[in-house]
């Protein structure tokens, strides 16, 4: 298929102005004004109007849980599977999976399974090797092993610290972790990120310091999610941004709610701190935590009630960031573009650019509301309809 998306104000995602997109198969061939595609009729052309709309690349979710997450209230308690439907409806055409607090009832084995098939059904998938759990449940014998022999998986996580979910590991236990995860990817060419879970407690980002502080292992190798659950963390995670880390804030829908009761710092907001404070636009990422459970303890850590993150956050997200703090566009969809691509060493991801894959999002220049999603090449969604479904989802 040749399909040539016109007159849309590109994003790559720095502007490039008002060009014609030419897409062959699932790669972007070309940028331009006026472009052309003559195969004398042998080959069907497609023309996409884009006039009205920006263009900017394919949403990452560089944190989802795909196979679904929670339990912490019972088994009944679990969250749902992700749907094709519920990624790309929202923008999502890479998503890197993820298991949680529970690493017993869904295991490696699983999100392979799910990585797999979300690729089958059109989009572009990777995951993380383990869970919450120390040491490392891995699906081969080794965390090594599992990063350098298995195509899908491009680091470990989410290994949970500062939380009473978490399995309390020792700090040799976690520095292990980061040391082998950072050899394993320069061994296979892949990022070997270990993508950490902040919790609530006092102790923060301590292990994550004690590691770059104690060893040669550099600030880069870390990825720590969720920067933005309260202030104090906050604070934390943008001096390690300073310092050459990158976080990881976790888009929120029931913000208002959160920001509330939970002291949980904006996302529009935070961005706007660390940019006043001179750290670099290619030092965070946004996330979902989509499917993931958000549970409510009180203070004695008892479970008292449970909500489930949504990939509809990352939009919504980017959206509030230019239009409640007033960050440029080129900005704000970096956090779900080019910065994880760059941080996960994705290669051919999140820029329209010749040569790149050709996943592109199509937004209405005014509102910034979804109109088309292309995956590779291939229409998901064209108008705000969802054109390609999930084999259970009709």
């Amino acid at each position: 298929m040749v399909t040539i998306i016109r007159n849309a104000k590109v994003y790559q995602p720095e502007y490039a102005g008002v060009k014609d997109i030419l897409i062959l198969g699932d790669r972007i061939a070309a940028l331009g004004e006026n472009l052309k595609a003559d195969f004398g009729g042998c080959v069907e052309v497609r023309e996409i109007d884009a006039e009205g709309m920006v263009a900017v690349p394919g949403f990452i979710d560089s944190h989802e849980h795909i196979l679904g997450g929670g339990g912490e209230g019972g088994f009944h308690t679990r969250t749902p599977e992700a749907s094709l439907g519920d990624l790309v409806r929202n923008g999502i055409t890479t998503v890197v999976g993820c298991i949680g607090t529970d690493g017993v009832g869904r295991d490696m084995a699983a999100l392979l399974a799910k990585a797999h098939a979300l690729e089958n059904e059109g989009i572009t998938t990777y995951t993380y090797t383990g869970s919450y759990q120390v040491p490392v449940q891995t699906l081969t014998d080794s965390l090594m092993k599992d990063i350098m022999m298995l195509d899908k998986v491009i680091g470990v996580g989410e290994v949970a610290i500062s939380d009473h979910r978490s399995s309390q590991p020792s700090f040799e236990e976690f520095a292990r972790i980061a040391a082998d995860a950072r050899v394993a990817g320069m061994l296979s060419g892949k990022a070997g990120i270990v993508n950490v879970h902040l919790g609530d407690s006092e102790r923060r980002l301590d292990l994550i310091r004690r590691v770059i502080r104690e060893t040669e292992i550099p600030a880069s190798q870390f990825l720590p999610t969720h920067v933005n659950r309260n202030a104090a963390l906050f604070e934390e995670c943008l001096d390690l941004a300073a310092e050459g880390g990158t976080i990881d804030f976790t888009g929120n829908e029931d913000i208002d709610y959160w920001e509330t009761i939970c002291d949980e710092v904006r996302v529009c907001k935070g961005i706007r701190m660390l940019l006043e404070r001179g750290i670099s636009s290619d030092r965070f990422t946004i996330s979902s935590d989509g499917q993931g459970s958000m549970p409510v303890f009180n203070e004695k850590g008892e479970f008292q009630g449970i909500g489930i993150g949504k990939a509809s956050c990352l939009l919504k997200e980017v959206r509030e960031c230019v239009q409640r703090e007033d960050i440029p566009l080129e900005i704000a969809v970096k956090g779900i573009t080019s910065n994880p691509a760059s941080i996960l060493k994705l290669d051919r991801k999140g820029l329209i650019k010749e040569g790149f894959d050709a996943d592109i999002c199509l937004l209405d220049e005014r509102t910034l509301g979804l109109n088309t999603v292309l995956a590779k090449g291939q229409v998901m969604l064209r108008d705000g309809v969802q054109k390609v479904f999930g084999t259970f989802e009709r």
